[in-house]
């Protein structure tokens, strides 16, 4: 009889780079060519397979880490894309949009601070002159900003501008883009294992974190006979540039969860193409725990 080849597993503790990492330090929101391992958001490993195919997507938060990985990701997978970043990070957004170019389909870079609800309005606007439509709502973009001082190292301003950036901006985009969404269309939370199981540091971060999980359960029974499924994706640690920004010793990053390290942004994008393609036609109002084996509720 001919032998059959073992299939090649990967080991998920040994896949990607585990701590202790470079020293390293930079000014919020961070840079992914700076940052010590390179992220991996899927470009020598993503395959699409046409789940997506014409589909039309609006991602925030699509310049780096895990937004670009799902930008990259929608696009292999058949979708045209629009994404914002801020200003200040539009070198890394040059590159998700090269990506998604490089998969044969259009990108948009949108420069957009969602915290102000004009902004959110014209980037809905913006999508649909360019894309014609919106399928696909990925409300990613989020601000952290670590205070291991405790509650009174949280100035308002600081306060502020998690819950708008977390919270306002997905209200504001998601209630705009309602208006132009059809029956089928998706659209896609990213909460955190923050919001199940916080973090003492990150009190106003984990606050935004808990909320979008209540808001994702509440819309999706709000949206379900208009036939729009409403998910979310909690992940765990994820290798991205807010973590040298943001958090005071990045070395020992991720060794907490079982695997004993961060995810990397390519291991995310596989949850949001699940929840976004027809295959989930029947999944609504949940959350998909990417945590690395951290339990959640």
């Amino acid at each position: 009889m001919p032998s059959r080849q073992q299939p090649r597993l990967s080991d998920p503790v040994s896949l990607h780079a585990r701590p202790p990492f470079p020293a390293q330090d930079q000014s919020h929101p961070g840079s992914t060519e700076a940052m010590d391992p390179r992220p991996d958001h899927g470009e020598d490993t993503y395959q699409g397979h046409g789940q997506l195919h014409g589909r039309k997507a609006l991602v925030t938060g699509g310049d780096s880490g895990i937004g670009r990985a799902v930008c990259l990701g929608f696009a292999r997978e058949g979708a045209d894309v629009v994404f914002t970043h801020l200003p200040e990070e539009a070198e890394d957004a040059d590159e998700t949009a090269r990506l998604i170019r490089e998969a044969g389909r259009t990108a948009v870079a949108v420069a957009c601070d969602i915290r102000h609800e004009g902004e959110c309005t014209a980037l809905v606007d913006k999508a649909m002159g360019e894309l014609g439509g919106i399928d696909l709502l990925v409300n990613n973009a989020a601000c952290q900003m670590a205070q291991p001082d405790g509650i009174e190292a949280i100035t308002t301003e600081q306060f502020d501008r998690v819950m708008k950036t977390n919270l306002y901006g997905m209200f504001w985009l998601t209630k705009a883009a309602l208006a132009h969404m059809p029956r089928g269309a998706s659209v896609i939370n990213t909460t955190s294992v923050q919001g199940y199981q916080p973090s003492p540091h990150l009190l106003d971060y984990a606050m935004t974190k808990s909320a979008i999980v209540s808001f994702t359960h509440n819309l999706a029974q709000m949206l379900a006979e208009r036939g729009i499924r409403v998910n979310a994706v909690a992940p765990g640690p994820v290798w991205t540039p807010l973590i040298p920004a943001t958090m005071p010793d990045p070395a020992e990053f991720g060794e907490q969860s079982p695997l004993g390290r961060p995810a990397q942004p390519a291991e995310m994008a596989p949850a949001y193409v699940f929840l976004a393609c027809d295959g989930a036609s029947y999944i609504t109002g949940e959350i998909v725990h990417a945590t690395g084996g951290t339990p959640l509720p």
